[in-house]
Parts: C-alpha cells; sequence; structure tokens
C-alpha cells in the first residue's frame, strides 16, 4: 500500500471513530469524578434509538432542525440515565456496578421495544462540511478535514477536556474529588453535588454518542444498532489511563483496527465475515489485557531508567484512587 490508498483508510478510521470519542470523554469525566457508568452499553444504545425517532418525527420542520433536536433529545436521555445512576450510587449509595449493569440491560431492550416501529427506513443525516483552506493542507486535510461538523466538534471536545482537566482549577478539583475526596471536602468542594454534576455531563456525551452514530455514522435504526460499543467504550477509557487525549487516541487505535478487518475481509473473502466483525473488539481487548499485564513492567525493567519510566507513565494505567467508593459527606 502506498501512501495515497492508506490515507483514506486512516481518514475513515478517524471519522467513524467520533462516537467513540464521545462516548469515552464522557466515561472518563464520570469516573475521574469517582462514579463508574456501566450503563454506557444501553445509553448509547437509546440514545441512538432516541435521536433517529426524534429526527424522523421532525424532518417536516427541516434538517438541520431536526438533527439538532435529534441530538438533545440524545443527550437529556444519556443525562436522564446518568441521573439514576448518581442517585442510586451517591445518594442511596448502592453498588455502582450493579446499578450501571442493570441500566445497560434494560436501556438496550428499551431501545428494541421503543424503537421497532422505526426499524431500517430512511431518515436524516448529518451532512458533509469541509472546512475552506484547512481541506486543502498537504495530508492533514485529507485527513482530518474533509468530513462534517460532528468530526470537528470531536476534535474541539478532545481539547477542551484535556484543558479543562489539566489546565484550569475547575478541572484539578474534578481529578481530586476522583483522587481524594475527603481532602478536596475540607477544602470546601460539595464532593457529592460535583460528582452528580459530572456524572450527568458524562451521560450526555454518551448519548450525544449514540446520536453520532444512528444520524451520521451508522445512519439509520435497527435491533441493537449499535450492540458492543457501549462495553468497548469502558474498556478504551481504562485502556486510555484516564487521560482525555490517550482516551481518544485508543478510540483512533479502535477505528484503524474497523478499517484494515474491513479491507482485510475483501481481500480474504475465504474467511467468514463474522470474524473480521468480531476481530476489532477482541484485539482492543487483548492490547487491555497485555498493558495490564505484570510481564510489561518486567519487559520495561529492562529500559535505561529515563526510558522506562516514560514507557510505563505511557503503557500502565492507575485507576483514580476513590473510584467507585462510596463517599460520606456530613
Amino acid at each position: 500500500m502506498d501512501i495515497a490508498q492508506i490515507t483514506p483508510i486512516l481518514a475513515t478510521a478517524i471519522a467513524t471513530s467520533t462516537p467513540l470519542v464521545f462516548a469515552c470523554l464522557g466515561e472518563t469525566i464520570a469516573e475521574r469524578a469517582g462514579v463508574i457508568n456501566l450503563s454506557a452499553e444501553g445509553t448509547i444504545l437509546l440514545g441512538a434509538m432516541t435521536s433517529f425517532a426524534i429526527a424522523k418525527t421532525l424532518e417536516g420542520s427541516g434538517t438541520v432542525p431536526s438533527l439538532l433536536a435529534g441530538f438533545a433529545g440524545a443527550a437529556v436521555v444519556g443525562a436522564a440515565i446518568a441521573l439514576i445512576v448518581a442517585l442510586g450510587t451517591l445518594t442511596l449509595k448502592q453498588s455502582q456496578v450493579a446499578i450501571g449493569f442493570v441500566l445497560a440491560l434494560l436501556g438496550a431492550s428499551l431501545s428494541s421495544f421503543l424503537g421497532n416501529s422505526f426499524v431500517r427506513i430512511p431518515g436524516p443525516t448529518v451532512p458533509s462540511f469541509k472546512i475552506p483552506g484547512l481541506q486543502n493542507l498537504p495530508l492533514l486535510g485529507n485527513l482530518l478535514f474533509q468530513s462534517d461538523l460532528l468530526v470537528y466538534l470531536s476534535y474541539a471536545a478532545i481539547a477542551l477536556v484535556w484543558v479543562y482537566f489539566y489546565r484550569t482549577r475547575a478541572g484539578l478539583m474534578l481529578r481530586a474529588i476522583g483522587e481524594q475526596p475527603n481532602a478536596a471536602f475540607a477544602r470546601g468542594t460539595n464532593v457529592v453535588k460535583m460528582r452528580y454534576i459530572y456524572t450527568l455531563i458524562g451521560g450526555a456525551m454518551m448519548g450525544i454518542a449514540g446520536a453520532a452514530f444512528s444520524l451520521d455514522f451508522k445512519a439509520g435504526w435497527s435491533h441493537m444498532h449499535t450492540a458492543g460499543y457501549g462495553w468497548i467504550a469502558l474498556a478504551i477509557v481504562i485502556f486510555g489511563g484516564w487521560n482525555p487525549l490517550r482516551v481518544a487516541l485508543s478510540c483512533y487505535l479502535f477505528g484503524i483496527l474497523q478499517s484494515l478487518a474491513s479491507v482485510a475481509q475483501s481481500s480474504i473473502p475465504a474467511i467468514p465475515s463474522q470474524v473480521f466483525n468480531v476481530a476489532p473488539f477482541m484485539l482492543m481487548i487483548l492490547l487491555l489485557v497485555l498493558t495490564s499485564s505484570e510481564w510489561v513492567e518486567r519487559v520495561l525493567k529492562l529500559l535505561p531508567s529515563p526510558l522506562d519510566r516514560t514507557a510505563s507513565e505511557l503503557i500502565r494505567s492507575t485507576p483514580p484512587a476513590a473510584l467507585g467508593k462510596v463517599f460520606e459527606q456530613d
């Protein structure tokens, strides 16, 4: 393959990773605040169904208004599910894992039941939008700036979340309530209130991720339309070390694996298509397992001192210290 053949594959991989970027950034925000929202699978599915149903119903009012209403509806659904997670875990102090898992199953089932009348019918989709000037940049123009507005918003979201986390006082407090909630509380932070807020923001972004699927990258609606992406989003957050930039790069890696699987499928027709459909998920999980294994540390220790520390920081990930733990606020 030459550069002319590789560039379209990478461009497609980056563009189609956009829904995962929104979902993973949302989960990263929630988990950095100390809340595990395992409802991602159900949230993305229900968000996808809701956004398509709203956009299709309002299609007569114009493409842009119907799409905006669809994305807004998906965000509200995502925030509503996240509110249930927050209420059950922060106020009622029940298991975050159990509540999230039940909501994941409930959301998936509801999306199939409520979206039955919208299965496999055409609807509005996000139009392409090439940025004047930037689209003509050598290599980067074809790679990053010949898609649609949703893709460009995902770039902005990555940058904004990273800056918020590491360059603002509010971001410092966000990380504090996920690492040392008692210390944050001692400094006057309402830990429970802030965890509510960040959990809702994360849930809304997961809902938007669902809308990005059904109104753009996997246009339409069908039973279990985005099945598996919620679970892979949870894995990517771990693989990305709860760092917005690393999480986004992990999303793009998954997109590249999917694109390569599609190319391999057309090149090797003898192998069943199901193998290539599952391969990106399995490879991503394998990478997660490998980077979490003790042998990685042993290998890294063989490197010279400066390199082993840098490589360890890049590969290994440490969850927020208070992730999933109940905080008793007096």
